[in-house]
């Protein structure tokens, strides 16, 4: 989807935005506790100063229409000398009512892009059962390299994650 066809505004999420993070994070965490290893707990415990930190060091993109922040997708470099090739897509998250517009895949391909100069490869992981995330992830150019059994564990139930790479650079 090319910038002038896009219905939305892609950006760098900065501190200043970290109350509007916080609440579609939490959004995000509540409403699809299967989708992520983070809990709503764990995130209510984070102050909005904490926030606007996590998005200081982190890359963290925002799509934005006139209804305000509507989706959100991240990444990270691994650490350490031997895993510095590497980087994450994490936090990925479009609310409901602004799916089926491409904001998902403009997110996914915006972090791509940013991910390319900084590492060779971008890795994630969805729940097996997210058939949606998945095919984004594929269409994007992320590949399935392994599954991890009961990866998460909500209440009772175990939650089995599909292990994608994207290879930026070969």
């Amino acid at each position: 989807m090319s910038a002038a066809a896009c219905p939305f505004e892609l950006r760098r999420l900065e501190r200043d935005d970290a109350a509007t993070y916080r609440q579609l994070r939490l959004e995000a965490l509540e409403r699809h506790p299967d989708a992520f290893g983070a809990s709503p707990a764990d995130e209510w415990q984070m102050s909005i100063d904490d926030m606007a930190d996590r998005l200081a060091r982190s890359v963290v993109f925002g799509a934005f229409d006139g209804a305000g922040l509507e989706g959100v997708a991240g990444w990270y470099r691994m650490g350490g000398d031997k895993l510095a090739h590497r980087g994450a897509l994490w936090g990925m998250y479009v609310r409901p009512q602004a799916r089926g517009r491409g904001m998902g895949e403009a997110l996914v391909c915006r972090v791509i892009d940013d991910a390319r100069d900084n590492v060779e490869q971008l890795h994630l992981t969805v729940a097996a059962h997210n058939v949606a995330a998945r095919r984004l992830y594929e269409m994007t150019g992320f590949a399935t390299y392994g599954v991890e059994p009961r990866a998460l564990k909500v209440g009772d139930e175990y939650v089995d994650e599909i292990m994608m790479v994207c290879l930026l650079r070969r």
